[in-house]
């Protein structure tokens, strides 16, 4: 007998963890890139943490991000079309009840889906913006600046982010889709740098006009962030991309001036704060002009802008914006006389997921304080699963943000004074459609999530994301029934690449779990055999979750469905060259061995695939007879399934299982899929 793998083989897990899955604007339905790049793969680690430390332990939160000028926007234009006539907030809730059905369809088990002004979490998120907010000042990281902002003269209002659309100022980003102060790869900029500004209510150019925020001061949390972004480095667990984006808003701050205007430069040079020239590297077409900080940079800027010399400027820690001035949002708290603000909707989504916590926890009946036992504990993580164009945000905001607000009293007075722990965060890159990236708000425009279920089941699709390789890598998405020719659609020989891990499940999974039931029901009276497995399927099994258990530490979903493969196809084989072993032999003891063994890879396969197609597994389970907490659990040797059994089962020597019918499919293919 193999001996079981030892806790130092296994990957070391917290007590008690959230896991997040971000915050879908409400102001559309979900498309594939939502449930692919982000929803699934949070789902199932979240399921799989389950398992592993005990449902209890786990909270699995997101919602609806109810606030941001994307929903204004999309609300005025459907009212000025005439197609919805009811308010904001209906408009929210009606796309907010979509999505919550559409994550149903695809069995993500939050343990909370409501919004940032929606049920209880919304009311629990107006006090902690307030509380955070408020903490944040008092502990001296909040400015109170007077910027420009977007006005447009001929509808005579400001305009908020969403109104405005120019190119992105940032040097080497080619974005056509630059907003007021953000573009839509992430990027962040001063209003006034954005390129060619029109109005998207009018279609001018807007006006500057100056108005009061409050702004986090960002760039003084520098060398907290190099530090931060060093021990992401060496973190084996951490996403390169992580540490990679961070470190590129830790550079001194540098506006790119072309080649053709140095003379004008030349001109004013004198006039500017004390900067670095670097002459433009070979082929470049612009050269540099580098500032010990940021103030000195934005000075340079006025400088230049006054001169007509048109610029652009690197990626650096700048103010980061946590008020603004339209009516839709989270109500900020009044600080010194400053009122009748809104919350931005970045940062009030930073800390959204305490929020949930906190609500989710409340509608659970625990104490008041409970959230800070999966927020500030030791023994406790909280892993956020985003996109890569979020990670100016999750990356660089939000760990200022936390370290800022230590001690942690952001709640109510009176709660200890705990600090926040940092969050880990799992980062996807962009799922392509084809070869492009889709946006349902560009040219390219992807299926819904909705549309998808149409030719594929949940099951195929949830396992075939999961083995895209999103954390690699950018990959493309190719749905036969969206993109092939009519040509390849009639064709059968053109295969569909979504369909390639759902064989997996439709064939050899499938064939592995009716062959152990059929062979029970024909030879055994309907009785799984209990025993001991051979020591070579128990050292299988035993290499499959040492080797699970490590890749999901590193949440490596491709590499988990390629163990998975690998390890099902070989429990079918075993299978199959047992089998017929024993029948050529007619050995009866030949036969009991290999269906213990076989219901044991069953087990193992069942408990390792379950985070991945859990309707299936959990009909597996069903029809094996055991509970499904205890069988879905890690709290086992694995050595038999003696340990799930009842003293009168292993005495007699077998567990009674449900009849499987005849030609009964544990993973089914799609009604459209059957010719």
């Amino acid at each position: 007998m193999a001996a079981s793998p030892t806790k130092q083989e296994r990957a070391s897990w917290p007590k008690r963890a959230v896991v997040t899955a971000g915050m879908p604007y409400g102001n559309k339905p979900l498309h594939f890139g939502h449930i692919a790049g982000v929803f699934v793969p949070a789902d199932a680690f979240a399921r799989f943490l389950r398992d592993r430390i005990g449902a209890a332990n786990v909270r699995f939160i997101s919602g609806t991000d109810c606030f941001g000028s994307p929903i204004n926007e999309g609300y005025r234009k459907l009212v000025e079309a005439g197609e919805f006539d009811g308010t904001i907030e209906e408009y929210v809730l009606r796309n907010h009840e979509a999505q919550k059905a559409t994550l149903g369809a695809y069995d993500i088990s939050l343990d909370i889906y409501e919004g940032s002004n929606i049920g209880h979490s919304g009311d629990v998120h107006q006090l902690i913006s307030e509380k955070f907010i408020e903490k944040l000042h008092e502990n001296g990281h909040l400015q109170r600046r007077s910027t420009l902002q977007f006005y447009d003269p001929e509808a005579q209002t400001f305009l908020n982010g969403r109104q405005v659309i120019g190119r992105c100022p940032v040097q080497g980003c080619k974005s056509e889709h630059g907003y007021a102060d953000e573009c839509d790869l992430g990027h962040s900029y001063a209003p006034e740098d954005l390129i060619a500004p029109r109005s998207s209510l009018t279609g001018v150019e807007p006006e500057m006009r100056p108005v009061e925020n409050w702004y986090f001061d960002l760039p003084a949390f520098a060398d907290f962030l190099r530090a931060h972004a060093a021990a992401l480095d060496a973190d084996a667990d951490v996403r390169a991309v992580v540490p990679q984006t961070v470190k590129e808003f830790l550079a001194p701050p540098v506006v790119y001036i072309k080649n053709d205007a140095r003379e004008a430069y030349e001109a004013v040079a004198a006039g500017l704060p004390s900067h670095e020239l670097h002459e433009a590297e070979k082929g470049k077409q612009s050269f540099e002009i580098e500032f010990a900080d940021i103030d000195a940079r934005d000075t340079a800027r006025e400088v230049l802008a006054g001169a007509g010399i048109r610029f652009r400027t690197s990626k650096a820690l700048v103010p980061f914006r946590i008020t603004g001035n339209i009516e839709w949002g989270v109500k900020a708290p009044v600080i010194d006389g400053l009122e009748g603000l809104t919350v931005w909707c970045w940062p009030e989504s930073l800390w959204a997921p305490m929020s949930f916590t906190m609500a989710v926890n409340d509608k659970m009946g625990l104490p008041r304080g409970s959230w800070r036992d999966w927020w500030c504990s030791e023994d406790a993580e909280v892993y956020q699963f985003i996109g890569q164009d979020n990670l100016y945000f999750y990356g660089v905001a939000q760990p200022a943000l936390i370290e800022a607000v230590k001690p942690g009293d952001i709640l109510v007075p009176g709660e200890t004074d705990t600090p926040l722990r940092q969050t880990k965060l799992v980062a996807n890159h962009h799922i392509l459609y084809g070869d492009k990236k889709a946006s349902s708000s560009g040219s390219v425009k992807p299926p819904s999530a909705d549309e998808l279920l149409e030719h594929y089941t949940v099951e195929q699709l949830r396992a075939h994301f999961l083995a895209l390789g999103l954390d690699q890598k950018s990959v493309g998405f190719k749905p036969k029934p969206f993109l092939a020719t009519e040509k390849e659609l009639a064709d059968p020989r053109v295969a569909d690449p979504v369909l390639k891990e759902g064989a997996l499940l439709t064939n050899v999974f499938n064939r592995l779990a009716r062959s152990c039931f059929y062979e029970a029901q024909k030879n055994f009276e309907g009785y799984m055999p209990l025993g001991e497995p051979s020591s070579e399927a128990v050292t299988q099994a035993f290499r499959a979750l040492s080797k699970y258990d490590r890749l999901m530490h590193r949440a490596e979903f491709h590499s988990v469905m390629s163990l998975m493969d690998e390890f099902i196809r070989w429990a079918n084989k075993h299978w199959s060259d047992g089998i017929r072993a024993a029948e050529l032999a007619d050995d009866d003891e030949a036969r009991r061995q290999v269906l213990v063994d076989s219901f044991h890879l069953l087990r193992i396969a069942t408990l390792l695939m379950h985070p991945i197609v859990p309707t299936g597994t959990e009909k597996i389970c069903d029809y094996l007879s055991f509970d499904f907490d205890d069988f879905f659990s890690w709290n086992y040797d694995f050595d038999s399934f003696e340990e799930l059994c009842s003293a009168g089962e292993i005495t007699e020597g077998r567990h009674r299982i449900r009849e499987l019918p005849p030609r009964f499919d544990f993973f089914e293919k799609h009604a459209s899929q059957y010719r």
